[in-house]
């Protein structure tokens, strides 16, 4: 049943290696690591078959110790580290060679159990340094990285049990309380290490998603949902704090010009450019989104009107800078407003800083303009 369940495991890994983006990488090499323990498993079985223990034992042994090197490998890859074939190499050709000797030259249970274990040790030890180290601080990335801290742990014991008091302790056909530990920690601690590593995985898919629906693909800023929520939040804190922030509105001048004459490839190059001067000119509490087409809007929180001037004045200044080779040369116009009232809300300041920049337009363009103060509502007078 294990071996069955292991099996399934790895079709689910597989369609997920299938079915992620291929930001997520390593899932391929888990499912075969799995598909592999389970090779491993059955060929155990062949042990009273006319191919004999010796041929058994020693392919089984080798299948076992590469289904957990495919995962180490899978999980390297994951964290974007270079696998360590030299490592799952030798470990194979090192426990290849011990358990050979200790079951055809000289056999000694006990020695290929040590053997085997504190060698296949070093896949569990490297994947969990791995996850410490690279792992985000979230729950399935705790919980895998304690179940591979647990599985080594187990791994050792039994390897440490079989120097010291012989192959009977650890002899999985006899009966004993560590025989009955490490089946229950073999059988189910690889589908529980699969399954935990599959939700690490899933929660870097939810952040890709996340990233995703609040960046736009072109230029990797904010689209109008991400800033709308950073809007949000930072209007609460205006709310709390009573400040004030200020909000850009970035146009390119004669973008229209560009696509025609240089074509649209060299455009997006210039949207992609103009995201990264206006990013290089803010704070790093500041943010920048694109609207659409070769509209950036920029918020500016806790900031009033002469520090936002002053930003304004620098991103014009890098955007006329000469020297960004293949690109066209080109301006932009900016409107700014600044919000000081908790009553006004996003779409009344957006409208106040897009009319500051239409004057800029109006006025010549490769200029800054600032929007008059917000309107107060309209009273009505009941009589």
């Amino acid at each position: 049943m294990s071996t069955l369940m292991a099996g399934a495991m790895s079709v689910v890994l597989y369609s997920a290696h299938l079915s992620f983006p291929t930001e997520i990488k390593g899932l391929n090499y888990w499912a075969a690591g799995l598909i592999t323990l389970a090779c491993g498993a059955g060929l155990f079985s062949l042990r009273y078959s006319p191919l004999g223990e010796t041929f058994a034992l020693l392919s089984a042994n080798s299948a076992l110790i590469w289904g957990v090197g495919f995962g180490m490998i899978g999980t390297q890859i994951f964290y974007g580290r270079a696998p360590s074939w030299w490592l799952f190499h030798s470990v194979w050709a090192l426990a290849m060679a011990g358990v050979g000797y200790w079951l055809i030259i000289q056999p000694h249970f006990a020695a290929r159990v040590a053997v085997f274990s504190f060698l296949i040790s070093a896949f569990y030890i490297n994947q969990m340094v791995m996850v410490w180290r690279y792992g985000d601080r979230h729950f399935s990335t705790r919980f895998f990285g304690i179940l591979l801290l647990l599985q080594a742990l187990v791994v050792l014991t039994r390897g440490l049990l079989a120097v010291l008091y012989g192959g009977a302790q650890v002899n999985l056909l006899s009966m004993g309380p560590f025989q009955s530990l490490y089946l229950a920690a073999g059988h189910f601690m690889v589908l529980l290490l699969a399954v935990s590593f599959k939700a690490v995985a899933t929660r870097r898919l939810q952040g890709i998603l996340e990233r995703r629906s609040t960046l736009d693909p072109l230029t990797q800023v904010l689209n109008r949902r991400g800033f709308a929520d950073i809007y949000a939040k930072e209007h609460a804190l205006m709310r709390r704090e009573s400040t004030a922030m200020t909000m850009l509105s970035i146009d390119l001048d004669y973008f229209k010009r560009i696509n025609d004459c240089h074509g649209h490839a060299t455009g997006d190059r210039v949207l992609i450019d103009v995201a990264a001067v206006i990013g290089k000119a803010l704070r790093v509490s500041d943010h920048v989104a694109r609207f659409g087409g070769e509209e950036f809007i920029v918020l500016l929180p806790v900031t009033g009107l002469d520090r936002a001037h002053h930003i304004a004045e620098r991103i014009l200044s890098a955007v006329r800078e000469p020297g960004r080779p293949g690109l066209p040369a080109y301006t932009v116009s900016i409107g700014i407003a600044c919000q000081t009232s908790i009553n006004e809300d996003l779409d009344a300041i957006l409208m106040r800083a897009d009319e500051a920049l239409y004057r800029a337009k109006e006025r010549g363009r490769d200029r800054i303009e600032i929007a008059s103060g917000p309107v107060p509502p309209l009273q009505v007078i009941q009589a």
